[in-house]
């Protein structure tokens, strides 16, 4: 099965310029933990409310002042529609993070895939629980 057949096909991003309040009112309106960070309608990073609450808000930081920017992960890990979903699996237990930016091969974020929608969409649900034991056991990147 591929990425695409079990990806959220509507990812919204913010940019690296918006508030940490407003990516948090993102958040909280989606019903999601984690944004796309996006730049001329490229990828640069993803913003979770992790990163909110540890990089900003614990360190005394307003979120009406500071940008997504300022504590955003950079590092992009990602993986494309047309990879096979054991691969999208496979990476996220390597990286130890429960969800992917899904681009096309021309660079484009075109959804997101979870941990979840692997468990839910594939008859795998062992290799799920394996990938989740594996990211739960190890220290957050984050």
């Amino acid at each position: 099965m591929r990425v695409h057949d079990v990806m959220t096909k509507t990812a919204v991003c913010t940019r690296p310029d918006a508030s940490l309040e407003e990516a948090a009112e993102r958040m909280k309106s989606l019903d999601v933990g984690a944004l796309p960070v996006c730049s001329d309608d490229r990828l640069v990073g993803m913003v979770t409310d992790r990163d909110i609450a540890i990089r900003s808000v614990a360190e005394g930081h307003n979120p009406r002042l500071e940008h997504v920017r300022d504590v955003m992960t950079p590092e992009l890990v990602y993986c494309f529609e047309d990879q096979d979903t054991e691969d999208a699996a496979r990476l996220m237990r390597d990286k130890q993070i429960r969800r992917l930016p899904v681009l096309n091969r021309d660079k484009r974020l075109v959804g997101m895939v979870s941990l979840g929608d692997l468990a839910r969409e594939t008859d795998d649900g062992q290799a799920a629980g394996q990938t989740l034991k594996t990211i739960s056991e190890a220290p957050p990147n984050h």
